[in-house]
């Protein structure tokens, strides 16, 4: 059976979810490398801003804003 993976945005406040793509290009992408956005790296979104618009992930332990427009680009397999 194949995972249907979803996106990072699509994760609420309280979920985790493991990283299995970064569809991002350029200098984003080195970025979320940098922080330890790599396949297999176990999230939890922390929080939104009243906007929706970043989402507070916890990464490694440390917590990082992620605009929608990019975290539409990362999939992910979220962990029940």
């Amino acid at each position: 059976m194949m995972n249907e993976y979803i996106t990072l945005n699509d994760i609420l406040p309280g979920e985790k979810a493991k990283i299995k793509e970064i569809n991002i290009e350029g200098p984003m992408h080195r970025r979320l490398l940098d922080i330890g956005l790599i396949n297999n790296t176990i999230t939890e979104c922390v929080g939104k801003s009243p906007m929706g618009d970043p989402k507070a992930y916890l990464i490694r332990g440390a917590v990082i804003a992620i605009r929608s427009d990019d975290s539409k680009m990362i999939m992910v397999d979220k962990i029940s």
